[in-house]
């Protein structure tokens, strides 16, 4: 069961983020962070990886080192060590797009079962988005992203094919589903 400890992150995360909106779709990003901590839960999260799933992007997107630290501080070392696996920088101006993205992509063999389980499941919610919103918007979909279409395919191939090399786990069978469904789709145009 959850305790306050995750009413707490909930509320820590939802000020956090107020202000911002999904990409291209003005969804408050709220709706996200409860989608990947809804997925991870779904898939076995514990109390910390949920709380982590909840806060997997706020060291990223609202204040860096700051931010880490606070975390640290109301939910421990280990939500943090999560929080951090899943965050792929921490500096303004973020590294180039792809090379941040190769470095995530070359961490993931090495990341904890925790760190899997909520970068899975926030990539997953990712992939399933993008699926959908393709559906709806076709080709204009991919000016949301740097990486463009090409780079945005790879990306998602790319995560299936690192996780895959951790070992199978229903979450890595799940994303790999979909992000073929996408590749399916876009390939029949």
């Amino acid at each position: 069961m959850l305790s306050e400890h995750f009413t707490e992150a909930l509320t820590y995360a939802t000020q956090l983020h107020a202000k911002q909106v999904r990409k291209g779709s003005g969804v408050p990003y709220v709706a996200h962070l409860l989608g990947v901590a809804s997925i991870a839960l779904e898939y076995g999260a514990n109390e910390d990886e949920a709380i982590a799933a909840l806060l997997h992007d706020a060291v990223e997107d609202q204040g860096g080192a700051a931010t880490r630290e606070e975390i640290r501080c109301r939910f421990g070392d280990n939500v943090t060590a999560i929080v951090d696996g899943c965050t792929d920088a921490d500096t303004i101006p973020k590294p180039p797009w792809r090379e941040r993205k190769e470095a995530y992509i070359a961490h993931i063999p090495t990341a904890s079962p925790s760190v899997l389980l909520v970068s899975a499941a926030d990539k997953l919610y990712n992939a399933q988005s993008i699926l959908k919103d393709y559906r709806i918007l076709g080709e204009s979909l991919w000016q949301r992203f740097q990486g463009g279409k090409a780079g945005t395919l790879w990306y998602y191939r790319a995560l299936v094919t690192a996780f895959s090399q951790t070992g199978s786990s229903p979450i890595f069978e799940e994303l790999e589903r979909v992000v073929s469904e996408l590749e399916k789709l876009v390939e029949e145009g």
